[in-house]
């Protein structure tokens, strides 16, 4: 295939919506291979922490205006999954199938067969943050309000996603919904019978729910709100014991957030700021011991959301754009990072210079490692991308 430059590929949105962005091409800036994944306008890749490939490494969802589409990572050929509005879209690591939500009830469809099958049908579990499978992919999990849902209440910001969380208003909105202080708690669903049991009631909001990737029964989630006011980041069992607090503040208006987990399931990966907007960190620790971990990042490197390469040993981030809190002088770029001697050495990958970051692109490693998948609107209408990690030779 034909490869186009870069000047010629921003040219071609110049032409409207109803342009069709290239299918490939190299970046000039990075010398790093691009490719399009989707091929409807609207389709967008899954929220950072959202597993979207099967362990093989050969299949990954995406969702469209339609639905649910599934990618061959081999050949690159597209197949609608499901079709309708869903949401909470994630994929098992084990059995090949994506759970969701479709209306009021928890679905799964097989990736190779279709074929699709309902768990449980409760409206309440709409309510919160949802869904995430564990390592086992015996239970699902999420969060919930208890009660009756306030007709005002807003969304969480995992179903905020596609659109992302840089919005007009947000500030606002998260300061009434932490005051508000509505009963929530986390459940589990059994994907085998449909049996839902809650645990860890409060009046936390309680968001951003994970499973670990290798421990069954080892949940992440959040204190949702504006993050110099909370204490974000803590993990559970299943069973409601164990609730732990991942990161302890240390100064006034010092933040974490964006959780998520190593590759590895060993170690919990955050972004921290000490404080907000002034020291840039990927901090992390170690759950077995406790350890601190702390790799220095420069303002102008700092990323909305990071993620980590399946053997552990690479990040990626997907940079930011002029609202979000490193601004000025954060650069919109998709980032991979090498730790090194305390700090992450930052590689650009993706000039995201017409991303609008009202739209995240919420970055993820390939099974191999070798691409990392994002969303974009630099063409215009969201689309799905990935780039190669190693750049092509000159």
């Amino acid at each position: 295939m034909k490869k186009l430059s870069l000047a010629v590929c921003l040219a071609s949105a110049t032409f409207g919506v109803a342009q069709e962005p290239p299918r490939e091409w190299t970046d000039p800036a990075t010398h790093h291979r691009i490719i399009r994944l989707s091929d409807e306008p609207g389709s967008a890749s899954l929220y950072f922490h959202q597993n979207a490939y099967t362990a093989k490494g050969d299949l990954m969802v995406f969702t469209t205006r339609n639905g649910i589409s599934v990618i061959d990572l081999h050949t690159r050929k597209i197949r609608p999954l499901v079709e309708g509005r869903v949401s909470d879209v994630v994929v098992g690591r084990r059995t090949r199938q994506v759970f969701y939500f479709k209306g009021d009830a928890v679905c799964q469809t097989s990736l190779d067969s279709g074929e699709t099958r309902g768990i449980v049908t409760k409206p309440e579990l709409r309510s919160g943050s949802g869904l995430t499978v564990n390592a086992d992919e015996t239970l699902l999990g999420g969060s919930f309000l208890e009660g009756p849902t306030p007709q005002a209440s807003p969304p969480s910001t995992a179903t905020l996603q596609p659109h992302g969380d840089n919005y007009p208003g947000k500030g606002e909105m998260m300061e009434r919904r932490l005051a508000a202080r509505l009963p929530m708690a986390l459940y589990t669903i059994s994907i085998k019978t449909g049996e839902v049991k809650t645990f860890n009631h409060s009046t936390d909001w309680l968001n951003h729910v994970q499973f670990s990737p290798t421990d069954p029964n080892l949940i992440l989630f959040c204190h949702e709100g504006p993050w110099h006011k909370v204490d974000r980041i803590w993990t559970i069992h299943t069973d409601g014991t164990g609730l732990r607090k991942i990161h302890t503040r240390t100064m006034d208006m010092e933040i974490a957030g964006h959780e998520f987990f190593g590759a590895d399931g060993k170690t919990v990966w955050y972004d921290l700021q000490t404080p907000k907007g002034k020291e840039f960190w990927l901090a992390g620790v170690v759950l077995a011991t406790g350890e601190p971990i702390r790799h220095r990042v420069e303002r102008s490197e700092w990323s909305v959301h990071y993620n980590v390469s399946p053997d552990d040993k690479l990040f990626a981030g997907d940079g930011g754009g002029p609202n979000s809190v490193a601004a000025p002088g954060n650069g919109q770029w998709i980032y991979l990072f090498t730790p090194v001697n305390g700090a992450l050495k930052a590689e650009k990958l993706v000039d995201l210079a017409k991303h609008d970051y009202r739209l995240e692109p919420n970055v993820t490693f390939t099974p191999d490692g070798k691409w990392i998948v994002f969303r974009s609107n630099m063409f215009g209408p969201t689309h799905v991308f990935e780039v190669e990690v190693e750049a092509e030779k000159p």
